[in-house]
């Protein structure tokens, strides 16, 4: 028996907004990769599917082992979401190998998303400073990713690794944005973290110019799997509508407020928490209903 106040409108449904596929490698932890990529888009309002590149073996303390997913198995989840779920943003991270990538970038093509928001968080370095590609992966990044990106988001490390050089201040930062631009990204977020200093500054660089987005350095070891929140978090808002600005600055607030809330598991680099926007008081005080068949 169900009330009639349950009765859903599915014409409200008919043009959905905030969907993200998210094409990422899962972290046995929960803090990085897929799942800390599925807890943002959530948390933040939308809808997450999932491609996932490869199971690693990890947790706080570090990377123990990467095991790639088979390519047919990659495509074939994507061509599976997009085909009937949709998306309306994508958001990539762990994409491990050379062949990974062309595969990905293939299945993206054939399935004609051009169009939409891509999200590239080029993955190469955890956070406990584990390297997770090789070379020539790196090369695949510049030269078959990099070019369709609406957004790279790589920290100081990767983004030296990509455009070369190294990165100790925010002339660097810049410098090293506008080559990521030169090598075809339409835009370009080179993240302050690795950096040292009082505030973190992360700097967002397009065709139009630099932005510069400045909060305070939260003194903690509980950060891993920040790039993934933070991309993600930017997928997750220009999916449902935010111009590229808005969507960073906001995503990166979410960020901040979730490394201040740090459950701070783990004996290493700990989760930041996610879930931070749920309010789990307004769930307690919800009706109890048994009248559902």
């Amino acid at each position: 028996m169900t009330d009639a106040s349950d009765t859903i409108d599915e014409t409200q449904f008919e043009n959905p907004k905030g969907r993200v596929l998210i094409i990422a490698g899962s972290d046995s932890s929960g803090g990085a990769g897929v799942q800390a990529d599925i807890k943002t888009v959530t948390a933040l309002g939308g809808y997450a599917s999932s491609a996932v590149t490869a199971v690693t073996v990890q947790n706080t303390q570090g990377v123990t082992g990467v095991h790639a997913i088979p390519d047919d198995v990659i495509a074939a989840q994507i061509q599976a979401v997009l085909s009937d779920i949709g998306t309306d943003a994508i958001k990539t991270g762990m994409l491990a190998s050379v062949s990974t990538i062309e595969t990905v970038v293939k299945a993206l093509d054939d399935a004609g998303t051009a169009g939409l928001p891509l999200i590239v968080d080029p993955v190469m370095v955890a956070s406990s400073g584990d390297q997770l590609i090789s070379e020539d992966t790196a090369e695949a990044i510049r030269t078959q990713l990099l070019p369709r990106a609406s957004l790279l988001t790589p920290n100081a490390p990767e983004a030296a690794a990509l455009a070369g050089g190294t990165i100790e201040d925010i002339d660097d930062q810049r410098a090293a944005a506008d080559e990521l631009l030169e090598m075809g990204a339409k835009a370009v977020l080179v993240k302050g973290g690795h950096l040292e200093g009082p505030q973190i500054i992360d700097l967002l660089a397009t065709r139009n110019g630099v932005r510069l987005f400045t909060r305070p350095r939260i003194q903690t070891r509980h950060t891993h799997g920040t790039g993934c929140t933070l991309a993600s978090g930017i997928a997750a808002l220009m999916a449902q509508g935010l111009g590229l600005d808005r969507a960073v600055e906001m995503a990166g607030d979410y960020l901040h407020e979730a490394i201040r809330r740090a459950p701070k598991f783990g004996k290493g680099n700990g989760p930041v928490q996610h879930g931070w926007t749920v309010n789990a008081s307004e769930f307690a005080q919800a009706p109890v209903r048994g009248d559902i068949d």
